[in-house]
């Protein structure tokens, strides 16, 4: 299936890409993730699974448990604080 990625804030600047559709058969976020770190150091270093990264599918706080649809969107950012 094929499935809308973007990536925001420092993510975005390390990966250098905003958003990209990638093809996949990654059930979950997890999967998906782990499709994305073997792309290279880039998305591996953003991406890993100490880092403190947030993650949203179809625009709605999601983990990595969270089942993937065709034509969905995964956005994947840091932790943002507010003040």
């Amino acid at each position: 299936m094929k499935i809308q990625v973007r990536y925001f804030a420092s993510l975005r600047e390390t990966i250098g890409v905003a958003s990209e559709v990638v093809d996949t058969a990654c059930e979950d976020v997890a999967g998906l993730r782990q499709q994305l770190m073997a792309r290279g150091e880039a998305h591996a270093e953003c991406l890993a699974a100490g880092r403190p990264v947030r993650v949203a599918v179809n625009q709605v706080m999601a983990n990595d448990a969270t089942l993937l649809s065709g034509d969905c969107e995964v956005a994947f950012f840091p932790p943002v604080t507010g003040g």
